[in-house]
């Protein structure tokens, strides 16, 4: 079974991962250094870049994956699948102190908004 999955690891060019659905983040910044956009691939940790414009920063980040992707297969390392949408149902636990709930729940009734609501607010910005 191993054998399988190594072959159709191998079989896996740079191409191939190119063409895969991952998730780009671009953004505009401003710091010390002036301004300029920075984007990454969210699923590749440390596959990053920037530009002048955004559509700079994109083909630059497309040149960095392109380097990314070809480091990992030639040192066989493990490259991840794109990460989709139909992987979150949109709901997921979180366990916080007491006093935090409390808190939340006390901000959220004076906005006149459901817990939830305001949690989403919270997280969101």
């Amino acid at each position: 079974m191993n054998s399988c999955l190594e072959t159709m690891t191998e079989s896996r060019d740079v191409s191939y991962y190119m063409n895969l659905p991952y998730t780009y983040l671009i953004q505009p910044v401003t710091d010390e250094s002036g301004n300029y956009f920075f984007g990454r691939v969210l699923e590749f940790d440390g596959c990053q870049s920037h530009g002048s414009t955004f559509e700079e920063a994109y083909q630059n980040l497309r040149e960095a994956m392109e380097g990314w992707l070809e480091v990992k297969l030639e040192h066989g390392d493990p490259i991840p699948e794109p990460t989709g949408s139909e992987n979150y149902s949109g709901k997921f636990v979180l366990r916080i102190p007491k006093s935090l709930h409390r808190k939340l729940a006390i901000e959220a009734q004076k906005e006149g908004v459901s817990l939830n609501q305001y949690a989403l607010y919270k997280l969101s910005r």
